[in-house]
């Protein structure tokens, strides 16, 4: 799997090592785990999916984290992305709304040893708390606005912008004001929505 990322243009060595560390295989259900290591988005539970490993590694590698930073994710969902940040050492904090999934990831990811701090909520308007890093994992429609307010200063967001396709976004937080962010663009993708002001229990 590694090799393929490589040639998809995936640099970072951390990433890759973490990548190469987390068993993709015990994030998905057992009808397809024979198909864990390919570079597809498989089904999960509660209509949501498990990304690309090439999305998962490129998403990590933006983020250009140090070991150690306080990183917040949202939309925990299979706990895959949750698992290769803390593989790469960092202090991750998550959040997902869908509450069947939030206690069957929870419970999977502390049994796996990763020692994310999970919790059940609205994702939209993240984690009180200043974070280094903030790494979306859904389609988001607009920046939110209390998430950057959550980004330390020269903090960076990674997050996939947009409604029916999304793109890829790396946010630098120089100030403030929105004219102080320094925003790159990397590329169109597909994920599940991010949905404002609903938690599913």
């Amino acid at each position: 799997m590694c090799a393929t990322l490589r040639q998809k243009g995936i640099t970072d060595e951390r990433v890759l090592a973490a990548l190469s560390e987390v068993p993709r295989h015990l994030f998905i259900g057992a009808a397809l785990e024979s198909r864990a290591y390919e570079d597809v988005a498989l089904k999960i539970d509660c209509e949501q999916t498990i990304s690309h490993p090439s999305t998962v590694a490129m998403q990590s590698q933006l983020l250009n984290a140090d070991r150690g930073m306080r990183v917040l994710e949202i939309g925990t969902g299979s706990g895959y992305q949750t698992a290769v940040l803390c593989q790469m050492g960092l202090k991750v904090f998550t959040i997902e709304r869908q509450k069947a999934l939030y206690q069957k990831t929870s419970k999977l990811l502390k049994e796996l040893g990763y020692r994310a701090q999970c919790f059940c909520g609205d994702g939209f308007h993240g984690l009180p708390g200043d974070y280094h890093r903030i790494i979306v994992t859904c389609g988001a429609p607009e920046i939110p606005e209390a998430l950057m307010r959550q980004l330390l200063p020269e903090g960076v967001m990674v997050i996939p912008l947009g409604e029916e396709q999304q793109e890829m976004l790396r946010i630098t937080k120089h100030g403030e004001k929105r004219e102080d962010w320094e925003i790159e663009r990397f590329g169109m993708f597909k994920f599940v929505p991010m949905l404002d002001g609903k938690t599913t229990h």
